[in-house]
This record gives C-alpha cells, structure tokens and sequence, in this order.
C-alpha cells in the first residue's frame, strides 16, 4: 500500500489560516499537485468566532490563509458556506445538547461541511481531492481500494474526527501532514522556513463557534433558562440548574450541589432528562459503562461482517479501549472487554483494527456496569 498519489492532482486546499493548514498546503504544491486554496467563511458573523487562541474563521483567519497562498505561490479564495455550517453543525449542536445529548461538532463538520459541502462544490469545478491539514493517513491498495489509519505520530493523530468519512470521500482526501513523524514545534519551524507567517500564530482550541468556551452561556442564549432539579440516585433533590440541555454525562464542574454527598466524595452528572428538566447525579463509579448501543455507523470501506474484535476511541483525544462490536439491523452493539467511564449519548464512537479506522457510529444508550443501570 502507499499513501503517495501516483499522479498529480488538481487539489483544493482547506486553509483555516493557521499553521497546519498552511503547511498542508505547502507540501501538497511542493509534491507536484496543482492547488488552489479556499477559506471556509462559516459565520454570519466572522468578528465572532475568535477570542485569543479560541476560535476560529475570523476576517483575520481569511487574511491569514490569503497570506500563506500568496507565500506559497496559490490561486487563493473565499467561499461562504456559513448557512450551510449553521444549519448542519452549529443548529445542530443545539438541537443534541436540547435532547440531552452530548455532540461533537467537530465530526460533524467533516462529515457534512469539508468533505460534503466542500468536497462536492470542488467536485464540479473539476478538482480531484480536497486537502487539510488533518494528522491522519490514507493508504491506497493495489486495486484501488482506500483505507484510513491514523496518523504516524499518535500524540498528534486526529483519525478519530475523520471516522465519520466514507469511501467516497476518502478517495477524495489528502492529508500530507498525515505521515509527520515531528513535533508541532518542527511543524511551526518548517512554516517559518517556507516563510509562512502564521509560524508563531496560537492553535485554536475547543468549539470554533464558541470563541468565550462558555458552551453554558452559548446554549442558554438560544434556548432560554429554564429552572430544574439536580437530584441525587434516589430522587433526592441536591440543587437546582437554569437548563439540563447545559449539562453533559461525567460532568464534575459547575454543578452548584448545595448538599454534600453522604460519603463527602465529588459528584458526576449520571444522567440528563429533558422531559422533565432534571439532572441526577452520583459517585464516579456510577459513570462505568460496560456496553453501548450506536447508530447511524459509516464505515470507512467495506461494513463488517459478524461479530469482531476492535480498539474503539469515545473522545477526541481519548485513548484506546477493546471491545467486541457487532452490526445487527443496523445498530452496532458493543461490548467492553474492561468497563469504561462517562460516556454519553451523542457522542461518536469509532473502531480501529490496529491503526485502520474501521467506522463510526453515535451512541445511543449505554448499560452501566453497576446494577445493570442504563442511560
């Protein structure tokens, strides 16, 4: 396998206007493909989507990316796909955390704004892939047939956000970054060698349309206070909250619990019910999960079949875990080898065999480990 086109590419290259990005960008030209880069304007608003190192997709963003463009010697554009992100990922993250789940908008802008709205607009203008500066790598066999495996360095690997693309789309990605085996801090040097000046420029962090990180704050703005009961296992009213949709399983923070608990341990969010507005919570013991039901699953090449043996990844920079997992009528049901802690509905889980992501699926509901409890 290889995961060198074997031939030039026309390539639209995705730049955010920070440094991997840029240096994407840079590595697919020097390779020899014709690029063009484009910048995502996803907000209504671009003065809103950046505060420091927060953020992102702000007039400066744009201005950043057109600077690295013109460095690297690219055709350079802006395209507006800001209802399309809103309506897709930002309306959406409302919607799952106002049915007391737990999104990840991140997935959910892969799978529907860079390698569905983006991939299909570059499509008909003619380009053969999309670029990003993605740690993750696409191998190609012999007969065609591509697989996704995560990136060569794991502290930088982002495989687990691409686990939602599918074979269409993966014969359209290109990730060079994908087989860095350096530092971020060789990466902010090589973009300072080719001249980039977004070099020295802060990584973004946490929800780019959250700039503050006041993700409370962001849902209460758009689905109003309501007051509810926090209680304990029993029923127990322990504290009050403005909103259950501002709360997520494994929650420790912010809980505003006027009543210690019995053994004088911390208290975790156990479970979210926006039919009645209520937040119950419990020791972190509560919070083991020993299986999980996922819908929705996207496979990145051909669906398993029967039941099999995996590593599964439940966050972003989450580890690994071994479970056994198997399709039946659609849903994937899986089973942990070990139990694991805080997983919510919502989030996405997704199945690696070695270093090849396998699929993705949204969790649905979980069985914990103690007393046969599910959420």
């Amino acid at each position: 396998m290889t995961d060198i086109p074997q031939r030039p590419l026309r390539v639209l290259a995705a730049m955010s206007g920070g440094v991997d990005s840029a240096v994407a960008a840079a590595r697919a030209a020097e390779a020899g493909h014709d690029v063009t880069g484009v910048h995502l304007a996803l907000s209504a608003n671009p003065q809103s989507f950046r505060t420091g190192a927060r953020g992102c997709c702000t007039i400066e963003d744009s201005r950043d990316a057109r600077r690295a463009a013109d460095v690297i010697g690219i055709p350079f554009y802006v395209w507006d796909l800001a209802d399309r992100f809103r309506e897709d990922v930002v309306d959406d993250f409302v919607a799952e955390y106002e049915a007391g789940r737990t999104p990840n908008p991140c997935l959910r802008c892969n799978e529907k704004i860079k390698f569905a709205a983006l991939l299909d607009k570059a499509l008909a203008l003619g380009f053969d892939a999309v670029c990003t500066g993605h740690y993750a790598k696409v191998l190609v066999h012999a007969d065609g047939t591509r697989e996704l495996h995560r990136a060569s360095d794991m502290a930088k690997d982002q495989s687990y956000v691409l686990g939602v693309l599918d074979d269409r789309q993966l014969a359209h990605a290109l990730f060079p970054l994908g087989d860095t085996l350096t530092t971020k801090g060789e990466i902010r040097a090589e973009a300072e060698r080719r001249g980039l000046a977004v070099a020295k420029k802060p990584d973004s962090h946490d929800i780019c349309f959250i700039a503050d990180g006041d993700t409370q704050g962001f849902l209460a703005n758009r689905l109003g206070k309501a007051e509810g009961d926090i209680v304990d296992e029993s029923g127990a009213v322990v504290g009050s909250h403005e909103g259950a949709f501002g709360f997520t399983i494994g929650q420790r923070k912010g809980l505003r619990i006027g009543t210690p608990a019995p053994d004088g341990k911390p208290r975790y969010v156990l479970d979210i019910s926006p039919v009645d507005n209520t937040v119950t919570v419990g020791p972190a013991a509560a919070l083991d999960v020993s299986a999980l039901t996922a819908i929705r699953p996207r496979w990145c090449g051909t669906a398993p079949t029967g039941p099999g043996t995996y590593t599964a990844q439940l966050r972003a920079h989450g580890g690994e875990t071994e479970v056994g997992a198997e399709l039946v009528d659609g849903t994937l049901e899986v089973t942990f080898t070990e139990p694991v802690r805080g997983v919510a509905p919502g989030q996405a889980i997704v199945l690696y065999d070695g270093t090849r992501v396998v699929g993705s699926a949204t969790i649905a509901t979980t069985t914990r480990a103690t007393a046969g409890a599910s959420a």
